[in-house]
C-alpha cells in the first residue's frame, strides 16, 4: 500500500526547523563576514537541503499514487478530500516554517548583496591610484604596474 503524502510531514517540518536555525546562523556569520564559520555551515545546509528534496518527493509520489497533482498544488486537493484536521495542521505548521525560511533567505540574500558590494568597493579602492606619483595598478607579484612615466630613453 503506497504511504500518505503526510507521511513525510513530521520529518520535513524537523529537517526544515533545522535548516531554518542554519539559515539565523548564516545571517549572523555573515554580519561578522565570517568566511570560514560560513565554509563550515554549508555542507550542513545542503544536507538539510538534500534531505529536504528527498522528503518532497516521496510526498509528491504519494500525492501522485493518490490521484492528485505530484508537486506541492497537490496537497490542498488532497487535504480537501482525505486529509484530516492533524493533517491539515501538519501542513499549515510546514507551510508556515517554508514562509520563515524564505524570509530568512532573502535576508541573506541582502547581507550577501551588501558584503559583495563592500569587497567590490575595497577592490576598486586597491585599483585606485593613490595620487599622480603611484602608478595605479598591483600586479600579481604585488609590484606597481605603470609606475608613472617613463624613465626609459629612445635611442635612435
Amino acid at each position: 500500500m503506497p504511504s500518505s503524502p503526510v507521511t513525510t510531514l513530521a520529518a520535513e517540518q524537523q529537517h526544515l526547523s533545522a535548516l531554518l536555525a542554519l539559515m539565523k546562523e548564516e545571517q549572523q556569520l555573515l554580519v561578522a563576514a565570517d568566511a570560514d564559520g560560513l565554509a563550515e555551515l554549508t555542507p550542513r545546509k545542503n544536507t538539510l537541503l538534500q534531505a529536504l528534496a528527498g522528503l518532497a518527493a516521496q510526498r509528491h509520489a504519494a500525492l501522485g499514487a493518490a490521484g492528485c497533482e505530484a508537486s506541492e498544488a497537490g496537497m490542498e486537493p488532497w487535504l480537501a478530500v482525505s486529509g484530516g484536521l492533524e493533517a491539515r495542521s501538519q501542513w499549515d505548521a510546514l507551510l508556515g516554517l517554508a514562509r520563515e525560511a524564505k524570509e530568512a533567505n532573502r535576508v541573506n540574500g541582502m547581507l550577501i548583496s551588501r558584503q559583495l558590494a563592500h569587497n567590490q568597493g575595497m577592490l576598486n579602492a586597491l585599483r585606485m591610484p593613490a595620487g599622480a606619483e603611484a602608478g595605479g595598478l598591483y600586479g600579481a607579484s604585488g609590484q606597481a604596474l605603470g609606475g608613472g612615466p617613463s624613465k626609459r630613453y629612445v635611442v635612435g
